[in-house]
């Protein structure tokens, strides 16, 4: 089809000439026909595009980049308005790949944390899956720059990405010539946790808002908790996020805080300094909450900023 296009606009304007020789001389209104008739092709080659987003990340992306969708995660948090009763197709972990197919799509769209378990699970029902790099702050714009190309959205992809980085200057010319804090990041599920390193999503906004993580010369994003290896770090701010059912986690974080004598020994316990973050802003995987993301930290590592 996107080969007839220019021969679409050659038959138009002829047609123009010779049927309406009346406005042949008002090269306006030639303009306006020739401009109203673009903007129908461009319209029915974006209806082309009949696109699912499996993660919560993906589709807060599209909708940045005005685009609609025909397909949304399953979620207990607000998605945004512009795809209110669309199709649910489950949980991103555990996608309903039957109804997915059933939809019809162009494209579907998961992220690379969970491409082991889904790539085989795509392909056995024929569906060329694409998965996100969102697993760093640079990943993640980047991500959004690639997908603005692809859509024809490069303007608001630039928009968007423009104010993170602004925000990022902002924030490093306010901390420029403060003391370094030395951080932990636990990052908890229903039952256990697991310590996050640098190379995780959330180890990585502490980097860039000037916190040191205490853990080094790891190339995994995550590891095992080791109370009394960490306790020899000492940090000065403890960091605990919360993936899945976060009530129940803190909840978990609060009785191994309590019931664990280790914990007492921290200073970050000693000081106060041991904060909770909020899910909807700090995920395993990164999200266009960055800058939301970011302004908190900076709350909890330069308090006095």
């Amino acid at each position: 089809m996107k080969k007839g296009i220019p021969f679409l606009f050659i038959a138009i304007i002829l047609f123009l000439i010779a049927g309406c020789s009346s406005n042949a001389s008002d090269p306006a209104q030639l303009e306006a026909a020739i401009d109203n008739e673009h903007e129908e092709v461009d319209a029915e080659v974006e209806e082309e595009h009949r696109i699912v987003a499996t993660t919560v990340a993906a589709t807060e992306m599209f909708d940045a980049l005005e685009l609609d969708l025909i397909g949304i995660p399953t979620s207990y948090k607000d998605l945004p308005e512009r795809y209110d009763d669309l199709t649910e197709i489950g949980n991103p972990m555990s996608p309903d790949m039957e109804l997915i197919k059933s939809l019809n799509p162009t494209e579907v769209y998961s992220v690379t944390t969970l491409q082991t378990d889904l790539e085989d699970v795509f392909h056995n029902v024929d569906i060329d899956g694409t998965f996100m790099d969102l697993q760093s702050v640079d990943s993640v714009l980047q991500e959004l720059i690639n997908l603005g190309e692809k859509f024809n959205r490069e303007e608001q992809a630039e928009k968007v990405v423009s104010n993170i980085e602004q925000r990022f200057a902002e924030i490093e010319e306010a901390a420029s010539g403060k003391e370094t804090p030395s951080v932990l990041v636990l990052m908890g599920v229903p039952g256990s946790y697991l310590v996050a390193t640098e190379h995780s999503y959330i180890g990585d906004l502490v980097k860039r808002a000037g916190g040191e993580n205490v853990v080094h010369g790891e190339d995994v994003e995550y590891l095992a908790s080791n109370t009394e290896y960490l306790q020899q770090s000492n940090p000065d701010i403890i960091l605990r996020a919360a993936h899945g059912m976060p009530d129940e986690v803190v909840e978990m974080f609060d009785k191994e805080f309590k019931t664990n004598d280790i914990w007492k020994h921290f200073d970050a316990v000693k000081n106060d300094r041991v904060y909770d973050l909020p899910e909807p802003l700090f995920g395993t995987t990164g999200n266009l909450k960055i800058v939301e993301a970011m302004d908190a930290l900076v709350e909890m590592l330069y308090p006095e900023l």
